[in-house]
C-alpha cells in the first residue's frame, strides 16, 4: 500500500474504483444493485474530473454482466471486475460464474450485504437488507463452490489489497473467477486514500530439463503417439506452441468434444478429429495437454499407452471427479513446456515418423472426403440441413478473421467439423450451462472489435438466454454480432436421452414426448426487431447464403443481426 493524500468525501467506493484501476481492469461489468451507489459516485467524480478509471457498463441482467466479462477475458486473459447485487444477484449470475470457472477465465466478482441492518452509526443501509436480501453466513459462503476463491472485505482499510489479492489469485493457474463480498457499510466507510499497488503480470513456472528430457525420449521411442487437448489454446501462445510441437514430432492432435477453445488448426493434416476412441488401443503414448477429462467413462483406460500429462495444474480443484491415469507429469507453464519439447525433436527414427505421418495423412484425407460428402448431400437435401448452415458460414467467413462462439448442443460436432476454424482465439465453446452464449459473444466482440463475431446457437439454448438484456447491451455499447440460430423446434438433446433410456417406453408407444417441444415459440428473430436490428428467418436452402451475407454486411455496418434458420434435424 502507498500513502496518498486523502480526497475529501472519499469512501469505500473510491477505494474500490482505485483498486480496479490498479489491477488493470479495463471494464466494470455491472448488473445494478442498491449497494453500488458509492462506486457510481466515485466513477461520476472521476469522469467529471478527467481521472482515469475502468470503463463502466450498465447491464440489465446478471448473466449478461458475467458472460460479457467471460467473453472479454477469453480473448484478453486478464481479470475484469463484475458487480452483482447482494446474494440474489450472485445466485442469479452463479451459472455464468461457474461457466467462467470451467472455461478458466479470470475475473473479480463482487456483491454485498449489510452488517449493521440500520443499527450502526453512519448512513442507513436500508431496510431491504434486514427484511429480504441477507443470507446466513454472507454471500461469500454461497460463492465458494463455484469460484476459485471467495472471501469478505471486512474493512475499507483492507479493501484495496483484498481486490488486488482477488485479481492475482484469479489470474494464476488454474485461472478462474474470485469472489469478494464487500458489505455496504464498508463501501460507505471513509477511506484514507491509501491505494493498492498496481498488479504486475504473474511469473511462470518451468519444468526442468531433468523432467523434460525423459519425456522427449518417450516421444522419440513411441511408434504411435497422439496429443489430446482441451484448452492448450487458452494459454497465451499455446495455440502456436502446440502447432510447432506437433509438426516437429509429427504427432496427430485430437480435440475432444470437451474442448473449450481453438487449440489447433482444424484444416491441418495432423488434426485427428474429436474422437479419442480409435487411439485407445492403437496409441502407445498419449500426451494430455491441458486436458481435464480425456476419458469417458473415467475408468476407460488405454490398453497399452503410457500417459504424459502436460498441464501447469493438472489436478483441477474444481473438478469433482478426475481420472488422468498419468505415468508422468510436466507441471510447468504449458506454452513453455511445449516449446522446450519442440527444441528436443532431434535424432528421430525417420522411417517410424514417416510411417505414422503417412497413416495420419490417410486418416485426414478420409475425414475430409467424408465431410465433403456430407456437405454434398446437404446441398441436395430437401430443407436446410445443419451441415449446410455450417459449411455456408465457413465459406462466407473465409478470410475475415472471424471468431465463432458456439452454444449448440446436438449440432456442436457439425459446427466444429464443417466450420474448420484454424487460428488462435477463433472458436470458443460456452461452458457450464445453456443461456450464456449471447453475453459471451458480446464480450468477445468487446475485446476484438475489429473481428466479426458469430454466435451459433440452438433454439433451445436461445430461449435460455436473457435475450432482451443481451440485445440492450449490444445496442447500448455498440458491440454488433451475428447470431445464427439452428432451429429444429425441439429440445433434441433431451428427446434423444428419453429415447435412449426408454426405447420401448410409454412415450415411444404413444408419441407423448414431454419436455422437448418448441413449436409453440414465436419467430425467434422477431425479438430483435424492437432494437432496430437486422432479422431474417430462413427455411429454404436457396435463401440461406444470401440471408447470411446480408446479415454479415449488417454486422459490418454496426448492428447485430439475427438469422433464424429452420433446420431439418
Amino acid at each position: 500500500m502507498t500513502d496518498t493524500m486523502n480526497t475529501p468525501g472519499a469512501d469505500g467506493g473510491d477505494a474500490f474504483v482505485s483498486a480496479c484501476t490498479a489491477v488493470g481492469a479495463d471494464y466494470i461489468f455491472c448488473s445494478s444493485g442498491s449497494e453500488w451507489a458509492p462506486v457510481w459516485e466515485s466513477l461520476a467524480r472521476r469522469h467529471r474530473d478527467g481521472i482515469a478509471c475502468p470503463h463502466y457498463l450498465d447491464l440489465t441482467h446478471e448473466t449478461v454482466a458475467v458472460g460479457m466479462a467471460t467473453g472479454y477475458g477469453l480473448v484478453k486473459r486478464r481479470p475484469q471486475a463484475v458487480l452483482l447485487h447482494a446474494a440474489p444477484g450472485l445466485l442469479q449470475g452463479s451459472m455464468a460464474v461457474h461457466g467462467a470457472l470451467l472455461a478458466g477465465v479470470p475475473m473479480v466478482v463482487s456483491s454485498s450485504e449489510s452488517t449493521t441492518y440500520g443499527d450502526g452509526a453512519g448512513q442507513d443501509p436500508g431496510g431491504q437488507w434486514y427484511r429480504n436480501l441477507s443470507i446466513v453466513g454472507g454471500p461469500h459462503t454461497v460463492a465458494q463452490p463455484f469460484t476459485k476463491w471467495s472471501n469478505e472485505a471486512a474493512s475499507v482499510h483492507t479493501l484495496p489489497t483484498m481486490i488486488t489479492r482477488a485479481a492475482e489469485l484469479a489470474r494464476r493457474a488454474p485461472a478462474g473467477p474470485a469472489y469478494l463480498n464487500i458489505p455496504l457499510e464498508v463501501l460507505l466507510e471513509e477511506w484514507d486514500g491509501r491505494e493498492a499497488k498496481p498488479v504486475v503480470p504473474p511469473g511462470s513456472t518451468h519444468s526442468s530439463p531433468e523432467e523434460i528430457d525423459p519425456v522427449a525420449q518417450m516421444i522419440r521411442e513411441a511408434v504411435s503417439p497422439v496429443i489430446v487437448t482441451e484448452t492448450a489454446g487458452r494459454e497465451a501462445g499455446g495455440f502456436e506452441a502446440l502447432l510447432a510441437f506437433a509438426e516437429a514430432w509429427n504427432i496427430p492432435v485430437v480435440e475432444p468434444d470437451s474442448a473449450v477453445c481453438a487449440n489447433f488448426p482444424r484444416t491441418h493434416p495432423l488434426h485427428a478429429g474429436s474422437d479419442i476412441g480409435p487411439w485407445m488401443d492403437e496409441a502407445d503414448l498419449i500426451l494430455l495437454v491441458n486436458c481435464r477429462v480425456p476419458f469417458y467413462p473415467p475408468s476407460r483406460r488405454p490398453s497399452k499407452a503410457k500417459i504424459v500429462v502436460i498441464d501447469e495444474v493438472p489436478q483441477r480443484p474444481h473438478v469433482v471427479y478426475q481420472v488422468l491415469f498419468a505415468d508422468r507429469y510436466l507441471e510447468g507453464n504449458v506454452t513453455n513446456t511445449l516449446r522446450q519439447l519442440t527444441r528436443r525433436a532431434k535424432d528421430l527414427d525417420v522411417p517410424a515418423v514417416a510411417a505414422r505421418r503417412a497413416a495420419q495423412d490417410e486418416r485426414h484425407a478420409a475425414e475430409r472426403t467424408a465431410a465433403a460428402l456430407a456437405e454434398s448431400r446437404a446441398k441436395e437435401a430437401e430443407g436446410i440441413d445443419p451441415v449446410l448452415v455450417a459449411a455456408t458460414l465457413r465459406t462466407l467467413l473465409d478470410g475475415r478473421d472471424a471468431v465463432v462462439v458456439d452454444e449448440t448442443i446436438t449440432h456442436s460436432r457439425t459446427v466444429r467439423r464443417h466450420l474448420l476454424t484454424d487460428a488462435p482465439d477463433s472458436y470458443f465453446y460456452v461452458q457450464g450451462g445453456l443461456g450464456q452464449g449471447m453475453a459471451v459473444a458480446l464480450g468477445v466482440k468487446l475485446a476484438a472489435p475489429d473481428r466479426p463475431v458469430v454466435l451459433t446457437i440452438g433454439d433451445g439454448a436461445f430461449t435460455y438466454n436473457p435475450v432482451i438484456p443481451s440485445y440492450d447491451a449490444s445496442k447500448a455499447y455498440d458491440v454488433p454480432v451475428l447470431i445464427v440460430v439452428f432451429n429444429n423446434r425441439v429440445y433434441k438433446s433431451m428427446n434423444l436421452n428419453h429415447r435412449r433410456f426408454y426405447p420401448e417406453g410409454a412415450a415411444a408407444e404413444t408419441g407423448e414426448w414431454l419436455g422437448t417441444d418448441l413449436h409453440r415459440l414465436p419467430r425467434l428473430a422477431a425479438f430483435a426487431e424492437p432494437f432496430g436490428m437486422h432479422t431474417e428467418t430462413v427455411d429454404t436452402p436457396d435463401a440461406l447464403g444470401p440471408a447470411l451475407e446480408r446479415a454479415l454486411k449488417a454486422v459490418a455496418d454496426g448492428t447485430t443481426a439475427v438469422v433464424d434458420v429452420l433446420v431439418t434435424r
